[in-house]
């Protein structure tokens, strides 16, 4: 099955500009489809996790956090209904974050942020490396995001699930 790569923390507010355009292009023979501009590559052709790590890596113009994961798993993950009961309000962002790794804590889900009042982040659950949940849309939100990191142990990247569709969508083709 086909691999994707997520890059962490490029093109945030003009920080760490980069064109995922041109790696997806400088790894054409590894069949290479870009997805949007957050650094989301599918990697159709057959490789190993550490050879095509090590290949962005050198790629990169700048150290950045590299997770990579099965496309099957996307594909099983968008094939559940985590948000079936919920009708989506204009300002609620429905995203996926991608783990790092097998996560070090295992908080009890449900959680929100902040804890009391309204929410801004609201996690609905973990599947394997995926965790699932929905922001509003509001300033502070990129800060509760990153409090997912210090919840779970690990570093995580995250992506609309919109993005995660898009994935869906180049992996049937």
């Amino acid at each position: 099955m086909p691999l994707v790569v997520l890059l962490r923390g490029l093109n945030v507010g003009g920080h760490r500009r980069f064109r995922p355009a041109a790696l997806a292009q400088q790894l054409q023979h590894l069949d290479a489809v870009n997805i949007g501009a957050a650094g989301t590559l599918v990697i159709r052709k057959r490789v190993g996790r550490k050879q095509l790590h090590a290949e962005v890596e050198r790629r990169l113009p700048f150290p950045a956090d590299i997770v990579i994961c099965d496309g099957a798993g996307i594909v099983r993950l968008l094939s559940q209904r985590f948000f079936a009961p919920t009708p989506m309000k204009a300002d609620v962002v429905r995203f996926v974050s991608v783990l790092s790794r097998a996560p070090r804590f295992h908080p009890r889900l449900p959680v929100k942020f902040p804890s009391r009042g309204r929410w801004l982040v609201k996690v609905l659950a973990r599947e394997g490396r995926f965790v699932v949940g929905m922001y509003r849309r509001d300033m502070k939100v990129i800060g509760y995001l990153g409090a997912l990191d210090r919840l779970f142990g690990v570093t995580l990247t995250t992506r609309n699930w919109h993005t995660l569709t898009a994935i869906a969508k180049v992996l049937r083709t």
